[in-house]
């Protein structure tokens, strides 16, 4: 790497403004190993200033974390997976999530079929939860037409909680590790919706690298990850983060999530509508 280059650091999927000093020590924890197994260039500091879809693509990208649904759709050829992480959450599965599926508090229905014709909020349409993992719970129920009458792109899981709750939208699919987040760092945010049900799963959010990582620096960061959940002066950090470790999947793990789309497909349910 020449001298000039300016390696980049991101955690940015989940880290919400009352976060950052979560996120700030577990990169410090991880960087401090990084540094110590001989990597240059080490950032100082997370990337917060640019948007993720660029930092993704960046050449001297050296850890961040995207979804599922744009690591193949938009970033096979950028981006290598380095692990994918373990949450504690009411709604996960070891290295799996999936998306829960919220309503106003208020609202009268009990299932998602009752939500034909309805509007619905998505954060973003290449999200695997805000809107994957939704179209391919709907896609049964669709037949084959247009199953929502609005879609609205919010920009952000929350966003679409304040969408619903606000009464723009009548259902979101949220994230689950970002839900559980938001009820145990601000639950208020939550007082307007509940939660109606719940998607199937997929693989979590991978961290990743730049595809042409080398062999040698790309077990470096498998290791230092390792060891900071395993650091007791990091406990503070991973228990506000709700972390508890990191997989290393299979390389064909995240094919799944495509096959989601798949699926939909098929049963003549494309696009989330």
């Amino acid at each position: 790497m020449p001298a000039s280059a300016r390696r980049i650091a991101s955690l940015g999927m989940y880290d919400l403004p009352w976060l950052h000093d979560a996120n700030d020590a577990l990169w410090q924890g991880i960087a401090h190993r990084l540094r110590a197994a001989g990597l240059r260039d080490v950032p100082t500091r997370l990337e917060r200033d640019r948007p993720l879809t660029t930092l993704w693509r960046d050449p001297n990208l050296l850890l961040a974390q995207t979804c599922g649904y744009p690591l193949h759709t938009q970033l096979a050829e950028s981006v290598r997976v380095i692990a994918t992480p373990r949450y504690t959450t009411a709604y996960g599965d070891g290295a799996e999530h999936r998306s829960v599926l919220v309503v106003s508090r208020d609202a009268p229905w009990q299932t998602l079929a009752e939500l034909r014709d309805r509007r619905v909020a998505v954060n973003e349409f290449d999200s695997n939860s805000g809107m994957n993992l939704l179209r391919a719970t709907v896609a049964p129920l669709a037949g084959g037409q247009r199953f929502f009458a609005q879609v609205l792109e919010t920009g952000a899981h929350l966003g679409s909680i304040d969408a619903v709750a606000n009464g723009r939208a009548d259902i979101a699919a949220i994230d689950s590790v970002t839900l559980s987040l938001i009820e145990r760092h601000r639950p208020a945010l939550l007082r307007g919706i509940r939660v109606l049900a719940t998607t199937m799963t997929s693989p979590g959010l991978p961290l990743v690298t730049r595809i042409d990582l080398d062999a040698r620096e790309l077990a470096a960061l498998r290791t230092a990850l390792h060891e900071a959940v395993a650091d007791p002066a990091l406990a503070d950090a991973r228990a506000a983060l709700l972390l508890e470790g990191f997989e290393q999947l299979p390389d064909d793990a995240y094919d799944r999530v495509l096959q989601l789309e798949a699926n939909a497909v098929a049963l003549g349910y494309p696009v989330l509508a």
